[in-house]
């Protein structure tokens, strides 16, 4: 009885360190990987404030929805994404992610994007606001 005792509590500890090899070279393995990732980030971040007049909320709504669904059809592009500002339903973030400069350019000279900033214009209370990032790291 003694032997196997001896036996189930070695085999205990044989599992225990098998579980903290795993465990630590799965994370070893995560920051080799992070570390390995490109450190240029060639992606075009871009946030848009648009703020419509009280009135015009519903309109812009539209148009915004539609420029959304257009401009996630475009080549290059990562992530569309259209917010709207929790307690003033007329304010709206646009949130894009360009897979580098030249896609973003193209979406730029785009018959709908131009067509929905002429469309846009009159429902506009504070002038558009558009700004373009890189990643930091």
């Amino acid at each position: 009885m003694q032997n196997s005792l001896k036996l189930n509590l070695a085999g205990r500890l044989l599992f225990r360190v098998w579980v903290i090899l795993i465990l630590a070279a799965t994370c070893f393995a995560g920051q080799a990987r992070s570390q390995e990732s490109p450190k240029h980030d060639d992606r075009i971040y871009v946030v848009i404030h648009v703020d419509a007049v009280p009135n015009d909320a519903a309109s812009a709504t539209k148009m915004l929805r539609q420029y959304a669904e257009d401009t996630r059809k475009e080549k290059g592009a990562v992530r569309i994404e259209v917010l709207v500002q929790v307690d003033r339903i007329n304010h709206f973030s646009i949130v894009e992610v360009w897979q580098d400069q030249h896609a973003f350019d193209a979406h730029e000279a785009a018959a709908h994007t131009k067509q929905f900033r002429e469309q846009i214009q009159p429902t506009l209370g504070s002038p558009f606001d558009e700004r373009l990032h890189k990643m930091l790291e």
